[in-house]
């Protein structure tokens, strides 16, 4: 069965999952531990633990099934009193205070929603992603990062922190390494910024693959061309991609990629169409899905991920 390593944060990467958990392969997601927004950030500051969201994210995307267990843990109060808190984010914060480990808490959760694979923070504790800015100012936190809208020269985490010996493990015995898709200096560095992580990376001799986002991120990203984003994943993991994958969203016609401009999201633009390593993902109506706020997103198509894995020959044939 092939191992599979995928590094990023929640939204981007639980498309993968969801995309090849029924496929006969050893998952193992790896997620960063810096957000400090919304439900997670709160839950941090109050309880001393790192955010689960990211995690229960992960968890959701890789479950048996998607049914009740799944719905109560996607659930969200919408009461002032709850300050729109996730359920899953409160099981997981009771099960880290019940087990006395964010880690152990984590694999309780994944028992409990049988999920096909294996979800690991990154690292066990509490730090904060920091920017250096080119004048020399730092920002702080993970928020302040990806709005500050000022050209971040390095990120660092404080404090430094190991990676879980799980983590190395499953990088080390890994036949494929995903990186991505999501929010590049949130969600994808900050997994490469704790201690090991870099290292591991470096002596594997998997393939490793960086799936591009379909868009810029706004005060995050603003103008980072495809070339950027891999310049960066490559500066801070230490490696040179194998593979680079890319989608043309700027074909997409309609209201939708009108409103994701109005709001400072644009299309990746492939500067790399001479390198070998890049892959344009055919099609692409199929990225315009439903979420559960009944608005029309961009996401990454789960036959985009299946083309991938057909790309690298971890499979003869994937289902549509």
């Amino acid at each position: 069965m092939k191992r599979i390593v995928v590094i990023g944060g929640g939204t981007g990467i639980s498309t993968v999952g969801r995309a090849l958990k029924s496929l006969p392969f050893n998952l193992t997601f790896i997620v960063t531990i810096t957000d400090d927004g919304g439900s997670s950030g709160l839950l941090r500051r109050d309880l001393s633990i790192p955010p689960p969201g990211d995690i229960r994210n992960n968890l959701i995307a890789l479950a048996d099934d998607e049914e009740l267990l799944t719905k109560i843990f996607s659930f969200r109060f919408r009461s002032p009193e709850l300050k729109n808190h996730s359920l899953g984010n409160l099981i997981i914060a009771g099960l880290t205070e019940l087990l006395g480990s964010f880690p152990e808490a984590v694999a309780a959760a994944s028992r409990l929603l049988k999920i096909n694979g294996t979800v690991l923070p990154v690292a066990d504790g509490l730090v904060h992603l920091i920017g250096r800015l080119a004048n020399g100012e730092h920002v702080v936190g993970e928020t302040e990062v990806s709005r500050h809208g000022k050209e971040i020269i390095e990120l660092m985490l404080d404090p430094e922190i190991e990676a879980l010996p799980q983590v190395l493990e499953a990088i080390g015995a890994a036949d494929a390494i995903f990186i991505g898709p999501g929010s590049l200096l949130t969600s994808i560095v900050p997994n490469f910024l704790v201690k090991g992580v870099k290292e591991v990376l470096q002596s594997s001799n998997a393939p490793k693959v960086f799936i591009a986002n379909l868009v810029t991120q706004p005060g995050e990203t603003d103008g980072f061309s495809l070339r950027k984003h891999v310049e960066i994943v490559e500066k801070y993991s230490g490696i040179k991609l194998d593979k680079i994958y890319w989608t043309d969203v700027s074909k997409f016609t309609g209201k939708t990629l009108k409103r994701y401009i109005g709001k400072g999201y644009f299309p990746v633009i492939n500067d790399m169409k001479e390198d070998p390593r890049t892959v344009e993902l055919p099609g692409v109506e199929e990225r315009l899905i439903v979420d559960n706020r009944r608005k029309k997103v961009l996401r990454h198509s789960q036959k985009d991920i299946l083309f991938i894995a057909r790309d690298l020959k971890l499979v003869e044939e994937c289902q549509e």
